[in-house]
């Protein structure tokens, strides 16, 4: 079994002088679950090369992050992730969309992107995201032309998470307000930042970057029992 992992090229904010891109945790608590069970993993992103990270998600203190921050197989994937042009869609059983905020800006817009996931979806396979990651799927529309999301039950960052991390007026558009305009029947936890996913058939949404190993670990189960 195969997965592909999706993580932003962006850096930057308009007006902020802090650096953006992938939340680190929200790639390394999903990868570690899938390699602890021996799942072949493939980091794709808009561009291919380096991810950049936010800085902000350094915290050295998470025992994970740690892990893959000196694993120079995880490194080298890392540095020198694939672009889209380089993936099989078929090769792949899942498609997992990381956060940050990064992807706010170079995910909904991607077609080769919608491309790829729509082929793993309706190739029987599973589409998962976490937090702003979420914003991958907007746009992605399946082969009847509807969207993939359209009547689904799906979570991702709300925007009271991103008013209480004072970036409201950074982003390009509030994830949770278009994930209702396309229809998706959009949940959240009642307490911000706690750790909370969707699912939906084989769509598996988490809300906040507290909710990556959740999503890693539904999926497995889900992909094991088939």
């Amino acid at each position: 079994m195969k997965v592909l992992i999706v993580c932003t090229n962006h850096d930057s904010y308009p007006t902020k002088s802090g650096k953006t891109g992938l939340w680190l945790s929200e790639l390394t608590h999903f990868y570690n679950v899938m390699t602890r069970r021996k799942v072949l993993i493939d980091l794709v992103s808009p561009q291919g090369g380096k991810i950049p990270v936010d800085e902000r998600s350094m915290d050295l203190k998470d025992e994970v992050n740690q892990k893959y921050l000196a694993d120079t197989t995880f490194l080298e994937k890392f540095e020198n992730s694939l672009k889209p042009s380089d993936i099989n869609p078929k090769d792949y059983r899942l498609v997992y969309f990381t956060g940050g905020n990064g992807g706010l800006w170079d995910f909904p817009d991607n077609v080769e992107l919608q491309e790829i996931t729509r082929s793993i979806y309706e190739n029987n396979g599973m589409v998962t995201a976490v937090c702003h990651g979420v914003s991958g799927l907007l746009n992605v529309k399946l082969s009847d032309g509807s969207y993939l999301i359209h009547d689904k039950y799906v979570t991702g960052y709300a925007h009271v998470e991103d008013t209480l991390m004072s970036f409201v007026s950074e982003v390009p558009f509030h994830l949770e307000d278009l994930l209702k305009e396309r229809g998706a029947h959009y949940t959240k936890a009642m307490i911000p930042f706690v750790e909370f996913i969707e699912m939906d058939e084989r769509l598996i949404t988490g809300q906040n970057p507290n909710s990556a190993k959740k999503v890693a670990t539904k999926a497995l189960e889900e992909l094991f029992e088939k």
